[in-house]
């Protein structure tokens, strides 16, 4: 009996492993492709036909995307527009979490319906309302353009992020704090916004990767290569007869790095915010 449980026990693990081995097979193997692609040389490129390695490898396309195209320019539009967006939709959105979570006033109901209602239109079809209102503005063909109508879309969804947080946070910590004689802002600052930081960085994780990925509004809004982004820039590797494909897989590569990077530095707190906001609410 006992043995019968241990198989059975083993055969449980051993499927429930090669399971997460093969959604994670699929989840990265694009991006392995994508590396393979970029370490290919031209000359093996179509030749070799379907290989999971080439036969040699080269950073030439590496080369001509850091020296010979306008990449570097729209890699630091992104990084400009993403981390800004990140930063400003992240502490409006804290805000009105926050708001939302502690306080009951007139016309709450209304806002919140307000704010529900602009996440169900399609981003196509505000495109034109937004490039005749920034006409007049001057804020076409502007990273500053990019970033309002980022932080603007991306508030609702991230103000709704940070109140889930907000309302798993008890009062009573608050209450004691003024009670001791602290300022409610003093009690925000010193006792509530140190447990929220979970939920700020899985707001920024969030708001970044939207912004950093976002390709309609940046093609549509902008179009001189001083204030184009890098996913529009990918756009510059297709051309009517062909597609550098070699040239636009090594961008993707250097495109990935500073996503990576900013995961890997709020990791710790990104996976404590996630899972804190799967069971609060």
């Amino acid at each position: 009996m006992a043995m019968r449980r241990s198989t059975r026990r083993l055969a449980y693990w051993t499927f429930h492993y090669a399971l997460v081995a093969f959604f994670l097979l699929i989840a990265l193997f694009p991006l392995f492709w994508i590396f393979k692609v970029s370490v290919t040389p031209n000359d093996l490129l179509y030749t070799e036909g379907v290989r999971l390695w080439p036969s040699r490898i080269g950073f030439d396309h590496y080369a001509s995307v850091i020296g010979h195209t306008d990449f570097p320019v729209y890699f630091e539009n992104s990084v400009i527009v993403a981390t800004t967006t990140a930063i400003l939709t992240t502490l409006i959105s804290a805000a009105a979490g926050y708001s939302f979570s502690r306080f009951v006033y007139r016309g709450k109901f209304w806002i919140i319906g307000l704010m529900l209602i602009t996440q169900m239109f399609p981003l196509v079809m505000i495109i034109a309302p937004i490039f005749k209102l920034f006409a007049p503005f001057h804020l076409n063909n502007s990273l500053t353009g990019l970033v309002i109508i980022y932080t603007t879309y991306n508030v609702p969804f991230a103000a709704f992020l940070m109140q889930s947080f907000f309302d798993g946070i008890p009062k009573d910590l608050e209450e004691a704090a003024m009670i001791d004689g602290a300022t409610r802002f003093g009690a925000l600052r010193q006792i509530i916004l140190p447990l929220t930081l979970p939920g700020i960085a899985a707001t920024l994780g969030f708001v970044f990767t939207a912004a950093w990925s976002e390709l309609l509004f940046a093609l549509m809004l902008n179009s001189k290569d001083s204030v184009v982004t890098f996913p529009v820039g990918l756009l510059n590797f297709v051309s009517k007869f062909s597609v550098d494909f070699g040239q636009m897989m090594a961008a993707a590569v250097l495109a990935l790095i500073p996503v990576c990077l900013f995961f890997f530095l709020i990791q710790r707190y990104l996976v404590q915010g996630l899972t804190a906001g799967a069971v609060k609410g």
